[in-house]
C-alpha cells in the first residue's frame, strides 16, 4: 500500500493540521534561535578580543581594557566550550524531561521550554551586551540554563505528532515534519544576516522575541492528542493514523503492534461513549525504555551522527569566513544549504523507509554516501556556488538520517509491541535517543575546536568521517536483522507464486 493514498488523508482532519504546523514551527522558532549563537560566533568573538575591529573603534565604543581574551584562539575554544556546555546540559534535560512529558501536559511542558529559553538568549546575547556585563562564568551559567530549558521542546513535539499521526507513512509525515529544524537554520541565519550589521545582540533580541510569541500561540492553540478533540478520541484510524490492512511487509522495524492492540479496545468500546471512559495508559520508567529493543544501537549511533551534524550547526558560518575569508554575512547565507540538504534528505529518506517497510537500510545507505561527501567537501574549492553544492549533498547525507532518528525512528520505538500496550514511553524514549545524541554532539563540539586550533580543519573533516564510520556500526545489528526480514519475505512470495 502507498504511504500516503487518498484513503489515507481522507483520515485527518483539520486539527491534524493545526498540530502539524504548531509543532512544526514551535521547533522552527527554537532552532532560529539556536542557530543565533553559531551565525554570529565571529563578532562575539571580535568583541571578546583586542581584535583589529575593536581597536579601529573609538574609546567610548569599545571594552579593549576588559577583554575576556587575549587572542582569537582563545575566544575560539571558549565558544567551543560554550557549545559543549549547552549540549551537555541539553543531554541531561532531555533525559528528564521525556520523562516529565509522559506525565504532565505536553503543551504545558512545551510553552515553559519555549519561552523560557527565549528569556535567557534575550539575557545572554541582547542585555549582557546592552549593560556590557562580560563574565565567561555569567555566560556559562546562563547557557546551562537554555540547555536544560530548550530539552523540554523536542521530546514534547514528538510525542504529540506520534500522538496525532499512526504508523502507516509516519517515514514520510515525520520526514517531512522533521524539516523544522532546517526551516529553523534557515530563518535563524536570515535574520541574523539581516540584522547583524546593526550588532550581534539585535540578532539575539529578534529570535528570541520570535519564539516567545510562539511558545504563547502554542499554549492557547495545541491540542497535544485526538482524546482532547470530541468525536476522534476513539477512533482508530484517527488516532493512530491509517491502518494497514493488506500485509505485515511495510511495517517497520520496531513495528507497531501496540497500535493494533489499541484498535482492537478501540472497538470494544461503544461509539457513544465519553473519552473519560477510556482508562489512561501508564507511563512507563526510564529505565525500562532505555532496555526496550533498538533503543540503545538507535541512540549510540545518533550520539555518534548528531556530533557531525552538530558540528556543521555550530561551526559551519565560522569555518566559511575563517577558511575561505568570505564574509560573515555571506557565510550565514551560504550555510542555509546543508539545512536545504538536509530538508530534501529527511524527507527523501522517509518515503524511501515506508516504500521498504523498514527503516535501517535507507540510514544505513545515506551514512555510507555521507563520508564520500565530506571527503568531497573537505576539498571544496574557494567558489562559492561549489561550496554551496557540495555543502547540500552533505546536508542531504547526514541531515537526513539525522532527522530519520530523531523523529521517525524514536516514535517507532516509543510504540513498540515490548511496550505492552503502555503508549506513555513517547517523550521518555525520544529524550533517551536525543539525549544520548546530544552527549556524544557536546564532547565533539570542544574537540572540533581542539583539533582545528591543533591541526587544522582539514583534520576535524577526517574525524567527521571517523564519526560517520562508528554511527554505520552501531546500527549494523540491526541492519542485518531487517535484511534477514526482508530475504525471508521475499523467499516466502515466492513461494506463494
Amino acid at each position: 500500500m502507498p504511504p500516503l493514498c487518498c484513503g489515507c488523508l481522507s483520515q485527518y482532519t483539520h486539527h491534524h493540521l493545526v498540530a502539524f504546523l504548531l509543532t512544526f514551527f514551535s521547533y522552527v522558532f527554537l532552532h532560529a534561535s539556536r542557530k543565533t549563537f553559531s551565525n554570529v560566533k565571529v563578532s562575539i568573538s571580535a568583541q571578546w578580543t583586542p581584535s583589529l575591529q575593536n581597536q579601529s573603534l573609538s574609546p567610548d565604543q569599545t571594552w579593549e581594557g576588559n577583554h575576556l581574551f587575549e587572542d582569537e584562539k582563545e575566544a575560539t575554544l571558549f565558544l567551543g566550550a560554550l557549545d559543549s556546555i549547552f549540549l551537555f546540559s541539553y543531554a541531561v534535560g532531555l533525559y528528564l524531561s521525556g520523562v516529565i512529558g509522559d506525565r504532565v501536559n505536553l503543551r504545558y511542558v512545551l510553552c515553559f521550554g519555549l519561552c523560557g529559553s527565549a528569556t535567557v538568549e534575550f539575557v545572554f546575547g541582547t542585555v549582557t551586551e546592552w549593560l556590557h556585563l562580560y563574565n565567561a562564568y555569567l555566560y556559562c551559567g546562563l547557557w546551562v540554563l537554555n540547555g536544560l530549558l530548550q530539552s523540554a521542546v523536542w521530546p514534547c513535539v514528538v510525542a504529540v505528532m506520534a500522538n496525532w499521526f499512526g504508523k502507516t507513512g509516519r517515514g514520510f509525515v515525520f520526514g517531512l515534519w522533521s524539516a523544522c529544524a532546517s526551516v529553523g537554520n534557515i530563518l535563524g541565519a536570515f535574520l541574523a544576516s539581516m540584522v547583524l550589521k546593526y550588532g550581534y545582540e539585535y540578532a539575539f533580541l529578534v529570535t528570541s522575541v520570535v519564539q516567545f510569541a510562539g511558545g504563547v500561540v502554542v499554549f492557547f492553540g495545541l491540542l497535544t492528542s485526538p482524546k482532547e478533540v470530541a468525536g476522534l478520541s476513539l477512533e482508530p484510524e484517527t488516532v493512530l493514523g491509517p491502518v494497514e490492512t493488506d500485509s505485515d511487509s511495510h511495517r517497520p522495524l520496531m513495528s507497531d503492534d501496540e497500535d493494533d492492540k489499541v484498535e482492537v479496545y478501540a472497538r470494544s468500546q461503544s461509539p457513544g461513549a465519553p473519552a473519560a471512559a477510556v482508562a489512561p495508559p501508564r507511563a512507563i520508567g526510564f529505565c525500562q525504555a532505555f532496555l526496550l529493543p533498538g533503543v540503545l544501537p538507535y541512540s549510540l549511533s545518533y550520539a555518534c551522527l548528531k556530533l557531525v551534524n552538530y558540528a556543521f550547526f555550530f561551526w559551519l558560518p565560522f569555518y566559511l569566513n575563517n577558511n575561505y575569508g568570505w564574509k560573515e554575512a555571506e557565510a550565514d547565507r551560504l550555510s542555509v544549504w546543508y539545512d536545504v540538504g538536509g530538508i530534501v534528505g529527511g524527507t527523501v529518506l522517509g518515503l524511501v523507509s515506508d516504500c521498504m517497510g523498514k527503516r535501517a537500510p535507507a540510514v544505513t545507505a545515506s551514512l555510507v554516501l555521507a563520508m564520500g561527501a565530506l571527503v568531497g567537501y573537505s576539498r571544496s574549492p574557494n567558489d562559492q556556488a561549489v561550496n554551496a553544492a557540495l555543502l547540500a549533498a552533505t546536508g542531504f547525507f547526514i541531515g537526513g538520517p539525522s532527522s530519520m532518528i530523531s523523529s521517525a525512528i524514536s516514535a517507532d520505538l516509543g510504540r513498540q509491541e515490548a511496550l505492552r500496550g503502555s503508549q506513555e514511553a513517547l517523550a521518555t524514549v525520544t529524550g533517551i535517543v536525543d539525549g544520548t545524541g546530544s552527549i556524544g554532539a557536546a564532547g565533539g563540539q570542544y574537540l572540533v575546536s581542539l583539533i582545528e586550533a591543533k591541526l587544522g580543519w582539514m583534520c576535524v573533516f577526517y574525524f567527521f568521517i571517523v564519526m560517520t564510520a562508528g554511527s554505520i556500526f552501531f546500527i549494523v545489528p540491526l541492519l542485518v536483522k531487517e535484511l534477514r526480514v526482508m530475504w525471508h519475505e521475499r523467499q516466502a512470495l515466492r513461494h506463494q507464486l
